[in-house]
C-alpha cells in the first residue's frame, strides 16, 4: 500500500511538474526560425541577380583620368562641376599629345549597376553612370556582354533606360512593387557592383521615405527612400528589393562611404520614367509654375485659417508659368489636384506629372477662409534655371513688424523702378534691420493685396491695415521683378 502511494505521488508530480524541454531542442526551434529568414535571403539574391547587371562606360573626355586603370568607382562620387573641369584637362592633355579621336582604343573609365525592365533588352540605371558615355557595355551574371545605346535619359530623376539586342537570349525582367505601400522599417537589399564588384549582396532596412532637400537642386524630383543597406559607389543604378524579390527603388545616391545612408528613387516614379524613355525616349513634364510650402509648417497661416487641415501654400508664382494665366494667387492654400489631396511639394509635384501636358487641371483652393476652385491649364516644364530663380527668390522667416514705406505708382516712380505694374503701391523704404529687410523685401516691390483684398490707393492700403492684427501677422501679396508672391509681416510686440 506504501509503494503504491509513493508511486501515485510520483506521476502526480510529474503531471504536476513536467520535465523541461531539452537545450536542444530549444535551439533547433530558434534556428529553425533564423535559418528560414537565411534561407529567404538566398532565394532573393537568386531570383533577382539574372536580372541585375555590370554597366561599363567609356567616355571621350574622360580617358585619361584613370591613367591606364580598368574602371574606377571613386570617380563617380566627385562633384559633377568638378568631375567635368577634370575631363576637360584631361581631354587637353591627350590632345597636346597629338593624340587623335579613334586612335586608341575605348578605355572604360566608368561603371555602375542596371536593372532589366524588359524581356526584349531594356535597362533601367541613373542618368549620371551613362551621360557623355561614348561607348556602354552590358555584363550579365552569367558572364554574356552586350553593346548597350542609350534609349533615354531624364536629368530630373537621373534616370536613364539602356537598350540591348538579346539576339535570341532570353532575358529575365525584374518586378516591380508599388513604393507607396513600402514600409519604414521592412527588408530592404541592395545588389550591384560596388567599387566593381559585381553581384554584392547588402541587406538591411528601409530606414526612412519621402526624402527631399537630398541634392541642392530644386528642379530634381527628390522623393527618395532611404536605407541602411550597405550602398558604395558602383551599386548606382542598382535595384533596392524587398524580401518578395520586388524592385522598391533604384539606388542613387550614399551619404559617405560606409556610413549606411543611402538614397533610392522610388519604384513608383522609377517605374513611370522608364515607360515614358522606353515609349518616346524623353520625359516632358507637364509643369503649374508656382513655388509651395507645406501649410502645417507656417505657424502665421496656420493661426490665421485654424479651419485648414492641410495643404500647400502658393509662396510665389513664375510670371511666365501657366499658373499664371489662371486665377491662382500666391498666398492661395491648394488642398486638392483633381480630387488628390496634396500635403506638400513633392505631392504636388506627383499630382501634376501624372497629368499630361496640355491638361487643364481643377485646384481645390482655399482662400480668404472661403473653398474655392482654380482652373490651370498645365505646360511643359521649362529650363531647370528658371526653377531655381523662382526658389531664390521665395523667402521665408516670420515677421516682427512691417518694416516698409507705401507710396502710390507714379510716374517717376515707375522710372525710377523700372516698374511695369500700374496698380497697387510701391514700396519705397525698407527699414534697416527689420524683418522685411531680412526677408527680402525691397525698395520696387508693388504690394497688390493686403489679407487677400485688393489695394490701388493708400486709403485701401491703410483701410486694411486697421481691420488687421498686426501682431498675429497680415498677408501681403506682392510683386517682385515680376514674380508674384507673398509675406506674412507682423509688426513689433
Amino acid at each position: 500500500m506504501k509503494t503504491l502511494t509513493l508511486t501515485c505521488c510520483l506521476l502526480t508530480a510529474a503531471s504536476l511538474f513536467p520535465a523541461p524541454l531539452s537545450a536542444a531542442s530549444k535551439e533547433s526551434s530558434s534556428l529553425e526560425l533564423v535559418r528560414s529568414l537565411n534561407q529567404a535571403f538566398i532565394e532573393v539574391a537568386e531570383k533577382v541577380s539574372p536580372s541585375v547587371v555590370y554597366i561599363r562606360v567609356s567616355q571621350k573626355q574622360s580617358r585619361m583620368f584613370t591613367s591606364g586603370e580598368e574602371g574606377n568607382p571613386l570617380f563617380e562620387m566627385l562633384p559633377r562641376e568638378f568631375r567635368k573641369q577634370l575631363e576637360e584637362q584631361f581631354e587637353r592633355r591627350r590632345r597636346n599629345r597629338g593624340e587623335k579621336d579613334g586612335e586608341a582604343e575605348p578605355h572604360f573609365n566608368g561603371q555602375g549597376s542596371g536593372v532589366i525592365v524588359r524581356e526584349d533588352g531594356y535597362i533601367l540605371t541613373n542618368r549620371h553612370v551613362v551621360e557623355e558615355a561614348d561607348k556602354i557595355k552590358v555584363r550579365l551574371q552569367d558572364g554574356t556582354e552586350f553593346d548597350a545605346t542609350v534609349r533615354g535619359m531624364d536629368p530630373q530623376s537621373d534616370l536613364a533606360v539602356l537598350k540591348v539586342d538579346p539576339k535570341g537570349k532570353k532575358l529575365v525582367a525584374a518586378k516591380f512593387a508599388d513604393s507607396n505601400k513600402t514600409r519604414v522599417g521592412e527588408f530592404a537589399i541592395a545588389i550591384g557592383a560596388p567599387f566593381g564588384l559585381d553581384y554584392s549582396v547588402t541587406v538591411g532596412h528601409v530606414s526612412a521615405k519621402g526624402r527631399s532637400q537630398i541634392i541642392p537642386d530644386p528642379s530634381m524630383d527628390q522623393d527618395f527612400i532611404q536605407t541602411d543597406a550597405n550602398i558604395n559607389p558602383g551599386n548606382s543604378g542598382g535595384p533596392l528589393v524587398n524580401i518578395n524579390s520586388e524592385i522598391i527603388g533604384i539606388n542613387t545616391l550614399i551619404r559617405g562611404i560606409g556610413t549606411g545612408i543611402g538614397f533610392a528613387v522610388p519604384s513608383s516614379l522609377a517605374r513611370d520614367i522608364s515607360e515614358k524613355l522606353i515609349a518616346d525616349g524623353k520625359v516632358i513634364r507637364a509643369w503649374l509654375g508656382v513655388s509651395v510650402q507645406p501649410f502645417k509648417e507656417n505657424t502665421e497661416l496656420r493661426n490665421l485659417f485654424p479651419n485648414v487641415k492641410d495643404g500647400v501654400i502658393v509662396s510665389s508664382i513664375m510670371p511666365t508659368g501657366p499658373a499664371a494665366k489662371s486665377d491662382l494667387k500666391a498666398s492661395d492654400i491648394i488642398t486638392h489636384v483633381e480630387g488628390t489631396p496634396v500635403r506638400n511639394a513633392l505631392e504636388l509635384r506627383a499630382a501634376v506629372r501624372a497629368k499630361k501636358v496640355g491638361e487643364t487641371l481643377t485646384l481645390d483652393v482655399v482662400r480668404a477662409g472661403k473653398n474655392i476652385k482654380v482652373k490651370v491649364k498645365t505646360d511643359a516644364w521649362p529650363e531647370a534655371e528658371a526653377e531655381t530663380r523662382l526658389a531664390k527668390d521665395s523667402t521665408n522667416g516670420s515677421e516682427k513688424r512691417l518694416g516698409i514705406t507705401v507710396k502710390p505708382i507714379t510716374k517717376k516712380l515707375t522710372e525710377e523702378f523700372n516698374l511695369k505694374q500700374t496698380t497697387g503701391l510701391v514700396i519705397t523704404e525698407v527699414e534697416r534691420g527689420s524683418p522685411a529687410e531680412r526677408r527680402g523685401i525691397k525698395p520696387g516691390d508693388v504690394i497688390t493685396e493686403v489679407n487677400q483684398k485688393p489695394v490701388k490707393s493708400l486709403e485701401e492700403y491703410r483701410d486694411a491695415l486697421k481691420s488687421a492684427d498686426t501682431k498675429k501677422g497680415v498677408i501681403v501679396n506682392l510683386l517682385s521683378e515680376g514674380v508674384s508672391k507673398f509675406e506674412v509681416l507682423k509688426s513689433n510686440e
